[in-house]
This record gives structure tokens, sequence and C-alpha cells, in this order.
């Protein structure tokens, strides 16, 4: 396996493990994974992953390379939509200060290193020349039409 293979496999399975880590801790009660802040976004990001390292077994550029591109825009939406979700989450209460004392009271956690760096990995791995994928050329069959 060559080197940017092996960079890209890292980093797709950095990826599925960031999708378990620790990425929020409301109130520091608990700790919420990308599976307990929204599960269906989730078990996508998963299958992208798992995707992308298929795609890189069976030595399938393009799909490996699509499917680096996607983890990165998935990954980059959800840290807005949880931004979102964050300091959008109190709104219903009509006293502001408090909503905002308790929007603080939710800390980012670890996990997001992990998720960052896995689709950067992915992407420095599968950005690489065509060339290399190239199927041996047939000889031609004499006689053949």
């Amino acid at each position: 396996m060559k080197l940017r293979s092996f960079l890209a496999f890292a980093g797709f399975v950095m990826l599925i493990a960031a999708t378990y880590s620790p990425l929020f801790r409301p109130f520091g009660v608990t700790t919420w994974d990308m599976y307990d802040a929204n599960k269906p976004y989730g078990i996508v990001v998963l299958v992208i992953a798992a995707v992308g390292i298929v795609g890189v077994v069976f030595m399938q550029a393009r799909i490996a390379r699509m499917a680096a591109w996607l983890s990165a825009i998935l990954v980059f939406l959800f840290y807005i939509l949880a931004l979102l979700k964050i300091h959008t989450s109190f709104s219903f209460i009509p006293f502001h200060p408090i909503s905002r004392f308790l929007a603080s009271k939710i800390k980012f956690k670890w996990g997001w290193w992990l998720l960052v760096a896995g689709p950067a990995l992915s992407l420095i791995g599968a950005l690489r020349d065509k060339s290399r994928y190239k199927m041996p050329d047939q000889p031609e069959v004499a006689g053949s039409n």
C-alpha cells in the first residue's frame, strides 16, 4: 500500500472513530457523540467513510476522492449545524441572559480534532495523480476485429 493510499485509509478510519468520540459535553454531566447529537447524520458520515475505505482498498481513486470530499463537506456542515443548535437551543426562554448562560454550558470536546483530521488526511491521500491506478494495456489479439 502506497503512502498516500495509507493516508487516505487512515483518514477514513479516523473519521469512523471520530463519530464515536465525545463531541459535546452539555452542562458537564454527560458527553455526546455524533449519534447522540444527530443519529441519521452520523450514519450518513459512517457510510461515506466506509465507501471511502472500500475505494482505497480496491484502488478506485475516483470513489476514494469523492468520499474524501463528501466527508469534508459533511463535517463542515455538521460543525455549522452544531453551532446553530447550541446557540438556538434555549431561545424559547424569554430572558436572553439566561439563555446565553445555558448555551455557554455546552462545551466542545476533543472528538472535533479527530472529526477534522480524518477528512483532512483522507483528502491528502485521495488527491493524487490519476496515473497511479491505470489498468495495464491489454495486448491486441491478432485476427480479432
